[in-house]
């Protein structure tokens, strides 16, 4: 019965006890015989703790828990005798913990290199198989954000430099001083010399130089420079002073590339970046610059000025697919020929629509006595759909355009200086320059270092954890500076580490070879402020194409990498 009504309440208002006398009664009045019976015939269910379980309301088919998973699991272990800088490097991000259950406890050698770049926040590609070791490593031409070393040997001779140790290395960089180390370091803590070279590999130089601004990457950085203080947005003459002194830096970094005392340098504009390499380097005898990603209009504006290049990767796409056709073309011969159809039938090449005449003739509708009735396309429709294949390939890595031979890229020096598309007109970076990035000092750049950290961690090995090191390297790494570092973590890791190279991928281009491999002539470029061992790797014809680094690792002093 409910229970009677009170003042101050609700008719149908029960007090706890009653309605603790109505659950009870509940099960009995649903029960009958057949649910009894039914009951009887269930099997009983399994484990002592599955009468006392309730079904939790909330969960679902993705959260409900499974009774596979109720037992836990011990943690996989890295491979015997393994090397704690093999493993994932996730396992020593969070603090490792016995009892925690680890979602990402997988063996080291089998890591996925996926889910390894969404544990570093890096945007990594699936690299392809490793390479074969070797002593040395290919040249990558591109452009690195943030690069990862992970050692089993402590990074702590990295960190601390005092005061003169730092003077010295930028003093070492300046007068382009060479340092030799043993093969092995038994105290990098306690070498000098070795924590000065590790500085002077962290320098490169800058311009424009606005310690507010985030000048690297420019490509897709509006997002980054949005809301930055820009007093040159809405002023025209200070606009006028930043590219006469931006020309005038720019003119002074290509002197000293044609006089060989720069070896490279970076134009790192809104919407294109270019690389300018001296003669002897990249396997060319010759100046040469590269412009990545372009468009139809900028190729356009550069063959009015009378600047002759070439686009290798669309050349090399076209040579590979004709040399497909040819091979398909022969296979139907041969089959035809099999077949007993004639040889003439099957060796007429199809036409193509590429074919046509390049003066727009129409004499076949003249013969046809169609001329009037027919609507002829105009000369531009004409020349857009000659050049389709060409216009496709606008702002991706084939749309590479490579400027060989000195006359050339001086002609594309003053095309640059007076090119319109070089400076945004709005957004972000309306009126800022494009960013010059050198190895090397020139009139008006700003010495900058690479910003690198330590971290220590752990990770999961046969038998429990073991410290992991690591050294961390953030900003725009050059080329060179890779290589330098590469040459001073050898002696003092002991020959072994592993590195996760975030790339700009943009730049990546950077990496088509701008010579034939038989035109490759070697100059000496002793005086361009670059070691020797890095300047014989940089001078090295590239072997990676559009791809670029994404791992790299030394074992016994010998490199294995992914692209």
């Amino acid at each position: 019965m409910a229970a009677p009504a009170e003042p101050g309440h609700s008719p149908g208002f029960k007090k706890p006890p009653a309605l603790l006398r109505l659950k009870r009664k509940r099960p009995g009045r649903r029960s009958d015989p057949a649910a009894a019976a039914g009951a009887a015939a269930a099997p009983a269910p399994r484990g002592p703790s599955a009468a006392a379980r309730r079904r939790n309301p909330f969960s679902s088919l993705d959260n409900a828990p499974q009774r596979a998973a109720a037992a836990p699991q011990p943690p996989a272990a890295a491979p015997a005798g393994g090397d704690p800088s093999t493993a994932p490097f996730w396992q020593f991000l969070e603090p490792a913990c016995e009892e925690k259950p680890s979602r990402r406890a997988e063996p080291a050698e089998s890591s996925d290199i996926a889910t390894l770049s969404q544990d570093l926040h890096s945007p990594l590609a699936v690299p392809k198989a490793p390479s074969s070791p070797r002593q040395e490593f290919p040249a990558d031409w591109s452009i690195k954000t943030r690069v990862l070393f992970m050692s089993s040997h402590p990074f702590t001779w990295a960190e601390h430099l005092k005061a003169q140790e730092e003077a010295q290395g930028f003093a070492q960089h300046c007068r382009a001083t060479e340092t030799t180390f043993p093969q092995s370091v038994q105290e990098p803590r306690l070498c000098t010399e070795l924590r000065c070279a590790f500085q002077q590999s962290l320098v490169y130089w800058l311009h424009p130089s606005l310690p507010w601004l985030p000048l690297f990457p420019r490509l897709g950085a509006d997002r980054r420079m949005a809301g930055k203080a820009c007093p040159w947005a809405q002023d025209e003459a200070l606009q006028q002073v930043l590219m006469s002194d931006w020309s005038v830096s720019f003119t002074s970094l290509y002197n000293l590339l044609r006089a060989r005392l720069c070896p490279y340098f970076y134009v790192c504009a809104a919407q294109f970046s270019v690389l300018f390499r001296a003669a002897g380097l990249a396997g060319s005898a010759v100046p040469t610059a590269a412009i990545a990603p372009t468009t139809r209009g900028l190729r356009e504006a550069m063959r009015s000025e009378g600047i002759e290049f070439s686009l290798p990767l669309l050349e090399e796409s076209r040579t590979r697919k004709q040399k497909s056709s040819e091979e398909s073309l022969e296979t139907e011969t041969a089959d035809g020929l099999a077949e007993g159809s004639s040889v003439e039938d099957a060796g007429e090449p199809a036409p193509s629509d590429d074919d046509d005449d390049d003066d727009g003739s129409f004499s076949w509708l003249e013969e046809m006595g169609v001329q009037d009735k027919v609507k002829k396309p105009d000369t531009i429709s004409i020349q857009l759909r000659k050049e389709k294949h060409e216009v496709q390939v606008d702002h991706r890595p084939e749309s590479l355009v490579l400027v060989r031979g000195t006359s050339n890229t001086f002609t594309l020096l003053n095309f640059l200086i007076s090119c319109r598309s070089l400076v945004a007109v709005a957004g972000p970076q309306a009126g800022l320059p494009p960013t010059l990035l050198s190895p090397v000092a020139f009139r008006g750049g700003t010495m900058q270092t690479l910003k690198a950290r330590t971290i220590s961690g752990r990770a999961r090995v046969q038998g429990g954890f073991e410290d992991v090191f690591s050294l961390e390297v953030l900003g725009p790494i050059l080329p060179h500076a890779l290589h330098a570092l590469t040459l001073v973590l050898g002696p003092a890791q002991r020959g072994a580490f592993r590195a996760l190279l975030s790339p700009h991928e943009p730049s990546a281009a950077f990496n088509t070879g701008p010579a034939p491999p038989q035109e490759g002539v070697l100059q000496d470029l002793p005086a361009c402020g670059l070691h020797p061992k890095t300047l014989e790797q940089l001078s090295q014809c590239p072997t990676l194409g559009k791809s670029s680094l994404r791992l790299l690792e030394m074992k016994d002093y010998a490199y294995t990498w992914k692209a």
